[in-house]
């Protein structure tokens, strides 16, 4: 193990009609008045929206609703949330829904704060403070209800940065695994992707020697595999919905890297291109790439490959692995290729222009030059 700093400030309320005590946690908090932060219709048809509402109300917590966030999180639509912020002068910032949702309440919780544009803290500028953040999660996969990130798309600059600060973890977030129950098939494929792609960048990026860190790591990965299968055969398996959903948080709370050394995220560096040109949901660009980024990078750690296969297939080399989480993802009808979600192959070079830009700003652009991140695109077609 590496020398490390580990703290994680938000606390988890788990279980069945939690949703019910938000009020009560943002009235204990000392705050009387939210900026309510939702996507579309969901929330609405299924009454959740609703009972948060009441749960406020009970509690005499004022609030502003702000609807309409979409899946991968648009600035513009973060600039109105953050004047609306303003205007209103809320004390918090209240999530109700999936990762993108929490993400864009995130940065509207900086924005709110500052009179400088929101995207500068994007564009590496250092958060000094944001207003307290609450979520009720809706839907497993991104993390972002344990984190600090906030991922954002500026769509006129075809740009998808994200913010990485201490201010931004919520401080209070509710998982009630049955408001996942109604989430589709597709999307329930997308998650687990994404899930297994969090803790896979570390596990194989690391430096050598954490073996406690990489069972850790294995046992989520076999947990979203197993809960994923069920939760296809069976949409509303509540005990499968409920380990799927904790393990998508633990996936990227801070608890698996703890202690391995350096690490890097070359697999969402190259999605974020994908899903910021082309708007594709990000675990769909994610089993592309993440296939193709480790036929690339398997000969540069062949024994962490090899452990992958055996630990998580029972096979035995690092290639066998590989082909093995494709055809997974492929089980579970996520994409692996492309030209399925309609990218061309050439394409792919103002791809890997666009990502590369992202890897300059995450320090990685001597590691991942654009012509190697064109190489792992072509893996792909």
């Amino acid at each position: 193990m590496f020398d490390f700093t580990f703290h994680n400030p938000t606390k988890i309320i788990f279980g069945a009609d939690k949703e019910t005590l938000i009020g009560a946690e943002l009235k204990a908090a000392g705050i009387s008045r939210v900026l309510l932060v939702y996507g579309c219709n969901s929330v609405i048809k299924s009454g959740l929206l609703e009972r948060v509402m009441s749960s406020l109300a009970a509690s005499n917590i004022a609030w502003t609703q702000f609807g309409g966030v979409v899946s991968n999180p648009l600035l513009a639509h973060t600039r109105e949330g953050v004047a609306l912020a303003k205007q209103d002068q809320v004390e918090a910032i209240l999530a109700v829904g999936g990762g993108s949702v929490l993400d864009e309440a995130k940065a509207i919780a900086v924005g709110a704060l500052t009179a400088e544009d929101v995207w500068q803290f994007f564009l590496g500028q250092k958060v000094e403070r944001a207003l307290p953040l609450f979520t009720i999660l809706t839907l497993a996969a991104t993390g972002s209800e344990m984190n600090g990130n906030s991922v954002i798309t500026n769509a006129s600059a075809r740009q998808k940065y994200n913010i990485s600060s201490p201010h931004v973890y919520p401080r209070v977030s509710i998982l009630n695994p049955e408001l996942t129950h109604s989430v589709p098939l597709n999307y329930t494929a997308y998650s687990a992707v994404d899930a297994i792609t969090h803790v896979c960048e570390g596990y194989f990026t690391k430096q050598p020697g954490t073996r406690l860190q990489d069972r850790l790591v294995e046992g989520i990965i076999k947990t979203v595999r197993e809960t994923t299968e069920l939760i296809m055969a069976e949409p509303t398996h509540a005990k499968a919905r409920a380990s799927f959903m904790w393990a998508a948080t633990l996936a990227l709370n801070g608890l698996t890297p703890a202690g391995v050394g350096k690490y890097s995220f070359p697999n969402h560096m190259i999605e974020h291109a994908l899903s910021a040109i082309y708007n594709i949901p990000h675990g769909a660009g994610l089993s592309i790439v993440m296939p193709a980024w480790m036929k690339w990078y398997c000969p540069q750690n062949p024994d962490q490959f090899a452990r992958f296969a055996r630990e998580i297939f029972g096979l035995d080399s690092g290639e066998a692995g590989i082909a093995a989480l494709e055809q997974w993802f492929i089980k579970i009808k996520s994409p692996v290729r492309l030209h399925e979600v309609g990218i061309l192959a050439t394409d792919i070079e103002a791809i890997a222009k666009n990502a590369h830009g992202l890897a300059r700003q995450w320090g990685i652009a001597e590691l991942y030059p654009q012509e190697t991140i064109a190489e792992i695109l072509r893996l792909a077609v």
